[in-house]
């Protein structure tokens, strides 16, 4: 692609050190990480890096001038009223709601669907700034207590608190130190289980998210609700398997308590049980004791995963993939754990996504059929179909129903749906799907638009499904701004969902928007994920380039106004497909991406991403890891072409100095090698697209972002890319 080096002023990077004495022997071959240093948040030459990097940025999106149009109709259009699909506990209801500009979405409560609904917590009270997300709730099941965990500035890390429900007064409980854990109560309402790590080095010094040191050694704990958490019951851990983690589901019968042990992100996990009802004192028993939680081995090894669905006294519904990559349902009795039987068996063709049992003997299931969704009753005792609920083309956000309620509520937006909330009285002989609540927004019209699926031929073949979003006008000459967005990892599917900065892109910028479903992913399925992982981690990248030559040789788009966006294991995508093909793009858009994969599982949570890409510990598998790690494969284009003026596109990295994800040396390090190889070290490089990183304060790795942080971040990087593709404003 041609240069834009007329578009800003010319850059003076900021030089970063570069210490060739830190040099890894990786199974005899030696790699070089001069940036080591910046693998330390804390010190001062890192600080002065990302000021002055953040000076750059700064400077650059000064010259973006459809940054502040942007901003202001993205603000507009994201003031619209945001409902989570209610739940419904111990007579009362309860859902999540954002009037429109709030920086975190208000807890209400309502004692029934026609009453006047009231705060029951309200986030934005703990910080001026929004920077404190409720991020999880449970409610016992008398209805006495409110069990919610706290997170700031976007962290992992969670702190969980305590109300009193019937005059909204806070508990003195505290638990801290809470990460990858839901909160189960026991039925007596007496306290909780959770899980934690230890207290990171440094203890209360610790500013919770800015820490690096590897997450290892989770425990199940119970804590008793009015006593300190020191005196917490350690329900279960496994210093000789560190890295494991673990999480509990107690029954909707409350006489069990499941272990789901898991080692990695694959879908595979242990399971064990114990039947509450044979302690006997309760779990008061195990005070101060060493002994811990006796579980039951119901399946003890890392073949398969399995989802409690349901329970009949002994007799359990799982949903599995065991010897079925697109999952079904499976029944066994405790007492007899030998043998197993299919409740609803794989489907040929599409993935059954879950499963819920409601209305005594009935399921609601959820497939993905072609990346689109399908949803079913069924009978609970013989998987027998009931009912088709009709949906349309989008996404399930959420499912909500017991096995004693009759009404269900099923949350579902689309890329032109910004949100329904449907219930379903289940009791009824055909049972329909009522618009229980839909939110609109103003000035914003679907039928100005289009969505199309289509089938894209990779590299070896395989048909990529892709959406496309355009206007209905859309001529296809090759001339329109464009955006194409990829995940592809962790047996993640990427479904159609109602994004406010695309909407705007699209409507007055003229973009189309695209959404490929690269394998990796779970669309089709663990063969899915499965051929875009470990040694197939290529796959990705070939499905995503052949998407995006697709979208040039059918006269979308060109390469000038192709611009690649993906955050995470996305982010990875974005800067491994530019090291691969950057004359293929016209803006580059990489969020807070796993950019270093020879050191990933040395910080945080990143051992667990092992299962996905392998570990470069192991010598095969660093082979396949060193061929596309974004971190070591930047390279000279304008050296390998014949065209001397060939470089990278403009790219944005993007980052936050709370992720305790995927923590921010990734996107640091990558920046400062790209900004020496392809800029600082040369005169007159052919390099004049910018390099650039957006590093975020007081933010994470996207969850729980306030509001405000949320449109401001779109704004900045698609006025970015607007302006770097020479895309002007259209009323």
């Amino acid at each position: 692609m041609g240069s834009l080096s007329d578009a800003l002023p010319a850059l003076h990077y900021p030089m970063a050190r570069r210490d060739y004495s830190v040099v890894d022997d990786y199974h005899g071959v030696l790699v070089s990480d001069p940036y080591r240093w910046l693998e330390n948040p804390d010190s001062e030459e890192t600080k002065a890096f990302v000021e002055a990097q953040a000076a750059l940025t700064d400077s650059v999106l000064a010259e973006c001038g459809e940054r502040k149009r942007l901003g202001e109709q993205m603000k507009k259009f994201f003031d619209h009223p945001q409902y989570q699909t209610p739940f419904k506990q111990n007579g009362k209801y309860f859902y999540f709601h954002n009037s429109g500009l709030q920086a975190q979405s208000i807890l209400y409560v309502q004692s029934d669907l026609d009453s006047e609904a009231e705060v029951l917590l309200d986030p934005n009270e703990r910080s001026g700034d929004g920077k404190v997300d409720l991020s999880s709730v449970s409610i016992s099941q008398d209805g006495k207590y409110l069990a919610y965990g706290l997170s700031w500035s976007g962290s992992d890390w969670i702190t969980i608190k305590v109300m009193r429900m019937a005059d909204k007064m806070p508990e003195p409980d505290t638990i801290s130190w809470v990460k990858f854990s839901n909160i189960s109560w026991t039925p007596d309402g007496k306290g909780f289980f959770y899980a934690r790590y230890p207290t990171p080095k440094g203890g209360g010094n610790v500013d919770p998210g800015t820490e690096t040191d590897i997450n290892l050694n989770h425990h199940l704990c119970y804590h008793f609700l009015g006593t300190d958490q020191s005196e917490d019951v350690l329900c279960w851990k496994d210093p000789e398997n560190p890295t494991y983690m673990f999480d509990t589901f107690v029954s909707e019968d409350g006489k069990y308590v499941t272990l789901d042990i898991s080692e990695g992100c694959d879908p595979v996990n242990k399971l064990y049980y114990c039947d509450l009802s044979t302690l006997s004192g309760g779990l008061r028993v195990l005070k101060g004791s060493k002994d811990m939680l006796p579980f039951v081995k119901l399946v003890d090894n890392f073949e398969a995963r399995y989802d409690v669905v349901a329970n009949n006294d002994t007799e359990f519904t799982f949903l599995t993939n065991k010897e079925s990559p697109r999952y079904k349902l499976v029944r066994v009795d405790l007492n007899k754990p030998e043998i197993w039987s299919d409740v609803l068996p794989e489907d040929q063709n599409d993935v059954l996504e879950s499963a819920y049992a409601v209305n005594g003997n009935q399921l609601i299931v959820c497939y993905l059929s072609d990346v689109k969704y399908i949803l079913q009753i069924r009978d609970l005792k013989t998987g027998q179909l009931l009912h088709n609920l009709p949906i349309d083309i989008g996404t399930v956000t959420g499912i909500s129903g017991k096995r004693k309620d009759t009404e269900i509520f099923i949350g579902f937006t689309s890329f032109f749906t910004p949100g329904i909330i449907y219930k379903c009285n289940l009791s009824s002989e055909a049972p329909e799907m009522k618009v229980f609540r839909e939110v609109s927004v103003p000035g914003f019209n679907h039928d100005d638009f289009h969505v199309e699926q289509v089938f894209v031929s990779s590299k070896d073949g395989t048909k990529i499904p892709m959406f496309i979003v355009s206007r209905k006008d859309i001529i296809l000459d090759g001339s329109h701004p464009t955006l194409l967005y990829g995940y592809g990892g962790f047996e993640t599917s990427m479904t159609p969902i109602f994004s406010v900065g695309r909407i705007v892109l699209a409507r007055n910028l003229g973009f189309v928007f695209c959404i490929v479903n690269i394998r990796g992913g779970g669309e089709y399925g663990g063969e899915w994920h499965k051929s875009g992982s470990l040694s197939k981690k290529q796959n990705c990248f070939d499905d995503f380039i052949a998407a995006s030559e697709f979208l040039i040789s059918n006269g979308y788009t060109n390469s000038g106004r192709l611009c690649i966006e993906g955050g995470s294991n996305g982010g990875l995508l974005i800067a491994a497909c530019i090291n691969q093909r950057p004359d293929l793009f016209g803006c580059a858009i990489a969020q807070v991406g796993v950019m270093d994969m020879l050191r990933f599982h040395k910080f945080t949570i990143g051992h667990a991403w092992t299962s996905d890409y392998g570990c470069s510990d192991k010598k095969d598998e660093f082979q396949w890891l060193f061929k596309y790690s974004p971190l070591h494969n930047v390279k000279r284009p304008w050296e390998k072409s014949s065209d001397s003026s060939s470089q990278y596109p403009p790219t944005m990295l993007l980052t936050a100095d709370h992720d305790d994800r995927v923590v921010p040396l990734h996107s640091l390090k990558l920046l400062a090698t790209m900004q020496y190889i392809l800029c600082t070290s040369l005169e007159n490089s052919p390099q004049k697209n910018p390099i650039i990183a957006r590093i975020d304060r007081k933010a994470g790795h996207g969850d729980g972002r306030p509001s405000p942080k949320t449109i401001y971040n779109d704004a900045d990087q698609y006025g970015f890319a607007a302006k770097m593709m020479g895309v002007s404003w259209k009323d």
